[in-house]
């Protein structure tokens, strides 16, 4: 499998899922989350997908401090609805890190470890997610907004032709470059995070 060597520079995300230790699936249930795994779930890495990791990863340091974040135990809310722009992308993301599972998530065991009813959408706040803990209420409301690491002017033109079925091969992995070089800056311009994320502990 080959895919940018970026990729592999972003920082993973450590958590705790009791859930996996108490099956077995995790030597005490710790595991990582990385960037590809994510870019795996949603079948393509772009500036969304990399928000949604980015407010996953910020968020849960805010929430858990140099504590392991407990995987399962954290609801996932949304400003918009599911169907609006990439919110369900968003939220597919950031929940899969979380181990929030919407109404059909697993209904846990003897009442304990369950999944489900930890995603909502359409609730009001002042940003687009929200990530609370279930065993203390607290809460981090997070924004995202990457427009100041701009796109390669080529790029517009280049998807234009390649949409319409107009571009050559080495056009079509130029785009591809070009989109992920921006992908790249995000995730990879650490200084600039504080620009392009907005953190505000409830």
């Amino acid at each position: 499998m080959t895919y940018p060597a970026f990729f592999d520079h972003v920082q993973s995300i450590t958590l705790q899922d009791p859930l996996s230790n108490f099956l077995g699936a995790f030597e005490e249930g710790k595991l990582e989350i990385t960037y590809l795994d994510c870019v795996k779930l949603s079948g393509h890495s772009c500036p969304t997908v990399a928000g949604a990791y980015l407010m996953a990863f910020k968020g849960l340091e805010a929430l858990y401090g140099h504590d392991l974040p407990q995987r399962g135990s954290i609801h996932v809310s949304m400003q918009a609805g599911e169907a609006e722009g990439v919110t369900g992308v968003i939220g597919n993301v950031i929940s899969f890190i979380c181990g929030a599972g919407g109404t059909g998530g697993f209904k846990g065991l003897n009442g304990k470890m369950a999944r489900n009813n930890l995603v909502s959408y359409n609730v009001p706040m002042d940003g687009e997610v929200t990530l609370s803990r279930t065993d203390t209420n607290e809460s981090v409301t997070l924004s995202y907004n990457p427009s100041i690491i701009g796109a390669d002017p080529q790029m517009q033109p280049l998807m234009g032709k390649a949409m319409q079925g107009l571009a050559s091969e080495e056009e079509k992995k130029m785009f591809g470059k070009l989109w992920q070089t921006r992908v790249e800056e995000i995730l990879l311009s650490t200084e600039l995070w504080d620009k392009i994320l907005t953190i505000k502990k409830g």
